[in-house]
């Protein structure tokens, strides 16, 4: 899983297709033999892990005797599209996958059914109340990436810095930066790309908001929000790589990283496999806060069709998927992201890795974090606020009157 999973899709076209498929039920397929039929719609499984979710399939089967899940497996590329004419004409799956940033688009126009009795202490607490909407459990996580904070061992033992601890600070990160920076042998304390991604992050690290409460205004543009941006902008050329230096290239972190010229990393726990053959001592730790602790989280949920005639064993179905001891095994024997279950005795295979030996990092983050802002037209967002800080990193323009562009861009956004 990585982040800027967006389908770009609107939450007014939504409503408006929504409206001319109303009133067809979602299509159903012949129940073979009086059996309950659950048709399932995914984009996970495409492209190497269509055999493990047949597994999985055949388990939930074998237990559940009286009901058949049909599963369409469909392209990332075109699944969100695809999904969108479903919900609309009335023929979606009884159940689907979604990312979180278009679960808030679906539960907003009414396409998905209200779960019933969910035993939420099955799942990481971060991860179940993200599909939580107005006090109402419409989805279930079924799993996870983050982002932590990567560094060499090596380069602080030189050094002669303290490694980093789940206490650091802000402060603390670009004080020990500032000693593991040296240029004249290319070596770099940072790494923390200039980019919305980062931004709402350590917008929440400061105690910032980047939307109001019912998301028709931006609120990114605060004392606590130019405090956010000179964190990020401030590294650059300091302790950080420029774009001279060939940052944001494709791939420039990870070799910088493997080749033993960077220090420390904000990554996801997704180049946990790339960075295996570093060759020397590396390890994730929580990233650091400065009001307090925020980590990025990237979760994939499964919902129920409003729709589904079936919808008590649709949602058998999810639970099972999200939550069974069949598929924490088999997401962790395959490395296919990350279960969302609560019970780390359950996550021993992934915790007793060697490398990196602070696993557990991955899920102390889950304690506090910070989902991305959503709006309708979420790419457009997203696009525009990096472009307004690459600039003020460039030096084209300040960083309070790049922040201030891109709220009132944001916020023209949400007028239209």
């Amino acid at each position: 899983m990585r982040p800027l999973k967006i389908a770009g899709i609107g939450l007014a076209a939504v409503l408006a297709l929504t409206a001319c498929g109303q009133g067809s039920a979602t299509k159903q397929a012949a129940a073979p033999d009086g059996k309950t039929v659950v048709r399932y719609m995914n984009f996970s499984a495409n492209d190497g892990h269509e055999k493990d979710l047949t597994a999985l399939v055949t388990a939930f089967q074998t237990a559940n005797p009286n009901i058949t899940v049909q599963v369409e497996t469909v392209p990332y590329a075109n699944y969100f599209t695809k999904l969108q004419t479903a919900v609309a004409g009335g023929t979606a799956a009884d159940t689907f996958e979604l990312n979180y940033e278009n679960f808030v688009t679906y539960a907003k126009n009414g396409s998905l059914a209200e779960l019933q009795n969910v035993d939420s202490s099955a799942y990481k607490k971060s991860l179940y109340d993200a599909f939580t909407d107005g006090g109402k459990q419409y989805g279930v996580p079924e799993s996870f990436s983050n982002v932590v904070l990567f560094y060499n061992k090596a380069l602080f033992k030189q050094a002669g810095v303290a490694e980093p601890t789940a206490d650091w600070t802000w402060k603390d990160e670009q004080a020990a930066a500032q000693k593991l920076t040296n240029k004249g042998k290319k070596v770099w304390g940072d790494y923390q790309p200039v980019s919305y991604n980062e931004f709402y992050k350590v917008l929440a690290q400061n105690g910032g908001e980047f939307l109001n409460a019912d998301r028709t205004a931006a609120t990114f543009d605060s004392p606590q929000g130019v405090e956010a941006a000179k964190f990020l902008i401030d590294k650059v050329g300091k302790t950080m790589p420029t774009e001279a230096d060939g940052s944001g290239t494709p791939d420039f972190d990870s070799k910088l990283f493997k080749s033993g010229k960077l220090a420390m990393w904000h990554t996801g726990i997704w180049m946990f496999s790339a960075m295996a053959a570093a060759p020397f001592d590396w390890d994730v730790v929580v990233e650091p806060g400065n009001t307090q602790k925020a980590s990025a989280m990237f979760v994939n949920g499964l919902v129920v069709s409003a729709a589904s005639k079936n919808a008590e064993a649709a949602q058998k179905w999810v639970t099972f998927l999200a939550s069974s001891d069949d598929t924490t095994k088999t997401r962790l024997a395959t490395s296919w992201e990350l279960p969302p279950v609560a019970d780390e005795a359950k996550l021993a295979p992934y915790l007793d890795q060697k490398k990196p030996a602070n696993r557990k990092a991955v899920f102390t983050a889950l304690e506090d974090t910070v989902l991305p802002p959503v709006i309708e037209r979420q790419q457009e967002m997203q696009d525009l606020v990096t472009a307004e800080l690459t600039s003020a990193a460039a030096g084209r323009k300040s960083v309070d009157k790049a922040l201030a562009d891109a709220q009132t861009k944001v916020n023209g956004l949400l007028k239209k």
